[in-house]
């Protein structure tokens, strides 16, 4: 019973420690939408001041303002990736520890199994 009170608190912790990682990813996105569309809005107000170029100062200038909005959305998929890798991990976590709370449930038999593996599942949120 100890075991199984241990492992529900460990689990309780993990729990946490995905929906952070939920939360964190959700977040990740929004931030990179944002960072995408300030990109654009800077990307619009640059090819403006390129307006009034003429010529090959023109086309640099174009080419700059195109240059740094790649950059700028480079950066924000990369920041990306690296959240929902963290999100990816804690969802493998989770899993590799829900395997092992089922194999623990193992040992047990009958009306015990039964609710080792229901909180189980509870637990880790299968």
């Amino acid at each position: 019973m100890k075991k199984i009170i241990a492992t529900m608190i460990l689990g309780a912790a993990a729990m946490g420690m995905t929906a952070t990682a939920s939360y964190a990813a959700d977040a990740a996105k929004a931030q990179y939408k944002a960072d995408v569309k300030k990109a654009d809005a800077d990307y619009k107000l640059a090819k403006k001041k390129c307006g009034p170029l003429k010529g090959n100062d023109k086309d640099v200038c174009e080419k700059e303002a195109k240059a740094a909005h790649e950059s700028t959305i480079a950066d924000a998929k990369a920041k990306n990736k690296t959240v929902d890798a963290s999100k990816d991990a804690a969802k493998d976590k989770n899993d590799a520890n829900y395997d092992v709370a089922k194999e623990k449930c193992d040992a047990m038999s009958g009306d015990a199994k039964d609710k080792c593996v229901a909180a189980a599942k509870s637990k880790y949120a299968k």
